[in-house]
């Protein structure tokens, strides 16, 4: 497939920025997603992670900045972009008169792989998603979880370098979303793929590379889950004191750590040495001790002041949700 570039980083944002009438959906966002990297957009519905995606996959055309695909520019190079994109989009955009196995055929065909390829990697791809026994079944009597599994095979049909996943496991229970899960970090794996998924889930980006976290168009924070829970939020010591007496010694004996209190519990800023300190003059005298450690939705948190919650989309980004049902074919 080359036609040069790819020297340097899979996908490459330079102050991209996109407006929908007074509404700002990408305010100059800029970062690098590595080669084989697993790179997550964390950010709530309506944050801009879907319009950003419509602009790399080639569907939008920015305002303003840059986006390079595989070192190809989205806007002056978008065939061979295109090319190199696998997609598994937020709405469903499966033919769903066609069996599961034409679906696959046919996006094989759209690419241009070759016959004797596109057979071996049709087989190879319905087993991994564990659809072969369904494979003469139209797309239609799917489950939603299964259309997903489909659309995760096709998206990898092609000789695609770069797998864009937009919310791809929105709206399905956990034993679905764990599935899914399983399937990318195989792919991953086995093809050396960089993957750029984004989610409003928390859980799902804990085992990411890195994490961009972004909320109204703007880039809040970038880095190794561990790195952004270590800057961005503290351990909290959890204490329950037995007595009220117990509570007031506490609070005025590590006034300089107190964070708040919450309902029966004392939370102070943890490390080590308070850990042992409070053990060895209170234990006999506390209820309970928990040490509560930082998580993503704490980071979210700490960078928004709000909490990470399905907010609804604005009503141009849902119409621009990936309504294209043919938007499959344009790439």
């Amino acid at each position: 497939m080359p036609s040069t570039p790819n020297s340097g980083p899979a996908v490459s944002i330079d102050n991209l920025s996109k407006r929908y009438g007074r509404t700002l959906a990408l305010d100059g966002i800029s970062f690098d997603v590595r080669d084989r990297e697993f790179f997550a957009l964390l950010g709530p519905n309506g944050a801009g992670k879907t319009t950003l995606l419509h602009i790399l996959c080639t569907i939008l055309r920015p305002d303003s900045g840059t986006a390079l695909v595989g070192g190809f520019d989205v806007v002056r190079q978008s065939l061979a972009a295109r090319r190199r994109l696998g997609i598994v989009f937020q709405e469903p955009s499966l033919d769903d008169r066609l069996t599961v196995r034409e679906n696959l055929e046919l996006h094989g065909l759209v690419f241009g792989v070759p016959r004797a390829l596109r057979r071996q990697r049709i087989e190879k791809m319905l087993e991994l998603v564990e659809l072969t026994d369904l494979s003469d079944k139209p797309a239609r009597t799917l489950s939603s979880g299964m259309k997903r599994r489909l659309e995760i095979a096709r998206a990898l049909i092609h000789d695609s370098e770069i797998i864009l996943f937009d919310e791809p496991t929105a709206g399905l229970d956990a034993q679905s979303r764990e599935r899914i899960w399983s399937y990318v970090r195989t792919l991953r794996s086995e093809r050396k793929i960089t993957v750029l998924v984004t989610t409003h889930y928390i859980d799902e980006v804990e085992g990411c590379d890195r994490v961009c976290v972004v909320d109204q168009g703007k880039l809040l924070a970038l880095d190794t889950p561990d790195a952004l829970k270590r800057d961005h939020c503290r351990q909290v010591l959890r204490v329950v004191p037995k007595s009220d007496d117990h509570r007031q010694e506490i609070l005025n004996r590590y006034a300089d750590h107190l964070e708040g209190e919450e309902g029966e519990s004392i939370l102070l800023s943890s490390s080590d040495s308070l850990v042992e300190a409070v053990l060895a003059e209170y234990g006999t005298r506390l209820r309970s001790l928990s040490i509560d450690t930082p998580s993503l939705e704490a980071v979210f948190l700490s960078l928004t002041g709000r909490e990470l919650r399905d907010q609804a989309a604005g009503p141009r980004e849902r119409t621009l949700a990936f309504g294209r049902r043919g938007g499959e074919h344009t790439r």
